[in-house]
């Protein structure tokens, strides 16, 4: 009799249920979150500890390795040029979704509760202060110190590229830097298999807060945004980014297989960044240079994020609908080219999806007060659009060594084969 396997996805999912569960025991109990927003919250900081490390050190490792600033250079344009497609008929696809479904018509705005959206409001104020151009400028930092401590992620990859190029220049001198790095790197993915350890315990803790505090009735009023929302992103997954695994020759149903666990946590904690640096140690070993691993993941983290930008062209639509305002075919293309230049512009902002749709409504004359209406369920919504978000920006580091002709597909059999012989 074969023995079953508890790993760490089942363990995960039962803290899911529990967390479900004991949310809508005690739902409108404050006691809840007393006791387990703390268990949540050094979760998610335990993770957030060792992003900056982990991204940083594999970076250096793999530019170092690569050493060649043209081979990078054309590596960047590919990628950003993939994002924007994708991204683009992410946009399209969520445009479509709300015009078939209407999730917003018919809505009872009398049975909605408001939300607070002050922190998006304050939030939006401050990113929209800068300009698209602004934000490009942003990218290189004027102090790295600075950068580390805010987590700016864009700022640290252009900062890793330049410091892996220049200890590849340096030859010799720069073995024992590159060992530095190499040892810290190491390290750190020791740290993140001890604190995924605590992923089931987050998770519970974190799903516990969110059910205890919006209840499941919340969702009824608005189950039509919700199901299309979760079909839409459901689509989008097995037609348009299956569709990309295809064409590239690569299998989505495999990718899903590697990345079950960090899924699973992805959607429970609604935050990507929780799963950064297994996504990142996991597509290093299904075949996918380190270099480019470590350029493409977290350079999608701000430029390709599939899932917030369906959500977002879907939940404007839906607010205009709920207002009775019909969108001619021109001001949703407005719409999409706004879209296509704000989600990009305020990337890394707290609750960016939000903070988009608040920069992005006013220009096609939608009013900014429906976003209050869904901001009650946005934790459910935004736990589908993160697992969008991963897949795709995994399925990204896959096209990116394919198309530069580097993907060691050996290497990828093996490590299917290893996964699925340990399930």
């Amino acid at each position: 009799m074969k023995k079953i396997k508890f790993g760490l996805a089942y363990q995960i999912l039962v803290g899911l249920v529990l967390g479900i569960i004991v949310g809508a025991i005690f739902y409108g109990n404050p006691a809840v979150s007393t006791y387990l927003q703390p268990i949540g919250d050094i979760f998610i900081r335990l993770i957030k500890m060792i992003v900056v490390p982990i991204v940083i050190s594999t970076l250096i490792i793999g530019v170092a390795g690569t050493g060649d600033m043209k081979k990078l250079g054309k590596l960047g344009g590919k990628t950003i040029l993939y994002f924007e497609i994708v991204t683009t008929i992410a946009i399209l696809v969520g445009l479509f979704a709300a015009n078939i479904f209407k999730p917003g018509v018919g809505v009872d705005m009398s049975k909605l509760a408001k939300g607070d959206i002050q922190k998006y409001v304050d939030a939006t104020s401050e990113a929209t202060s800068h300009s698209f151009a602004d934000t490009f400028v942003n990218i290189i930092p004027s102090n790295i110190i600075d950068a580390l401590a805010r987590g700016d992620m864009l700022a640290i990859i252009f900062f890793a590229v330049m410091f892996g190029l220049g200890i590849a220049a340096i030859g010799e001198k720069g073995k024992p830097v590159l060992a530095f790095f190499q040892g810290t790197a190491d390290a750190m993915f020791w740290v993140t298999n001890q604190i995924m350890k605590f992923a089931p315990f987050g998770v519970f803790a974190l799903i516990g807060v969110t059910v205890s505090k919006f209840g499941v009735e919340s969702l009824i009023p608005l189950g039509k945004l919700v199901i299309s929302v979760y079909g839409t992103m459901i689509f989008f997954i097995i037609v348009i980014l299956g569709g990309i695994a295809k064409l590239c020759g690569a299998s989505l149903l495999h990718l899903v297989k590697i990345l079950k666990d960090e899924l699973i946590l992805a959607y429970s904690t609604a935050s990507s960044e929780t799963v950064l640096p297994k996504v990142m140690e996991k597509m290093e070993k299904y075949g996918c240079p380190k270099d480019v691993v470590s350029f493409v993941v977290p350079t999608g983290y701000s430029f390709n994020l599939d899932g917030s930008t369906l959500y977002q062209a879907l939940a404007a639509i839906f607010i205009a609908q709920m207002y009775g305002i019909d969108l001619s075919i021109s001001q949703q293309l407005s719409l999409m080219l706004v879209l296509m230049v704000t989600s990009k512009g305020i990337a890394g902002v707290p609750g960016v999806s939000f903070v988009v749709l608040l920069a992005t409504l006013g220009t096609v004359g939608i009013p900014l007060e429906g976003l209050a209406f869904i901001a009650g369920i946005d934790r459910i919504l935004d736990m589908a659009r993160t697992v969008v978000n991963v897949i795709g920006n995994s399925l990204a580091a896959i096209v990116m060594s394919k198309w530069e002709g580097r993907f060691d597909s050996k290497k990828g059999k093996e490590y299917v084969n290893s996964i699925q012989k340990a399930a």
